[in-house]
């Protein structure tokens, strides 16, 4: 197996494990995927890792259930530099209007990464929402939304924003999506990060 080979497969480990540690709950291992100053954009908070780490954390020990899926995977390498696209589902459950509902939202992981004294490690990590939808785990259920709410989110993840902003959560109104300004300055950024330009954070 040749480096280049061996960097791929470490890079898959590295997501993979991001995924299945997180959702665990296993803090202690989940915080070996992320360098120092590796950051996380999400709908609902963005920050460092250790910001990230203690605010999810602290929805765990509050029963947040945020679950994270996997599919394919692309991996753009130039030296110990490397931009991850990983095709991912988030689902989170939680009660919206007193109705106990399943958010799924389909989208990608675009990840910023970096090998630093022979590891690999994330940078940053920020997510592509693609779609999302809605439903009442109880299919007998009847579910009415605010249409003036759900309308302030973009449409790629409007409905994970609105269970969000109802929990609590200050919702980031302009994360990339499919299309649009957003999603094309992402792809500039992971262009110059691997021509080896700082990262603009």
């Amino acid at each position: 197996m040749d480096s280049t080979q061996q960097d791929r497969l470490a890079i898959r480990d590295l997501i993979e494990n991001w995924a299945v540690w997180r959702d665990a709950g296993d803090w202690d291992r989940f915080r070996t995927v992320w360098f120092d100053d590796g950051r996380m954009m999400a709908t609902w908070t963005q920050g460092t890792a250790d910001e990230f780490i203690a605010i999810s954390k602290a929805g765990w020990a509050k029963g947040l259930s945020i679950l994270h899926f996997l599919g394919g995977q692309a991996i753009d390498l130039a030296g110990d530099r490397a931009i991850s696209q990983t095709k991912m589902t988030i689902s989170q459950r939680a009660s919206v209007h007193d109705v106990l509902v399943d958010v799924v939202c389909t989208g990608r992981f675009y990840d910023f990464l970096e090998k630093r004294a022979g590891r690999w490690g994330f940078v940053l990590r920020q997510p592509i929402y693609e779609k999302d939808r809605m439903d009442p785990v109880d299919p007998a259920a009847k579910l009415t939304l605010d249409p003036a709410l759900l309308a302030r989110f973009p449409e790629g993840y409007r409905h994970l924003a609105y269970l969000q902003s109802g929990l609590g959560y200050p919702i980031k109104p302009d994360m990339p999506g499919l299309k649009g300004d957003a999603v094309e300055r992402l792809y500039a950024s992971g262009a110059a990060w691997l021509r080896g330009e700082a990262l603009d954070r």
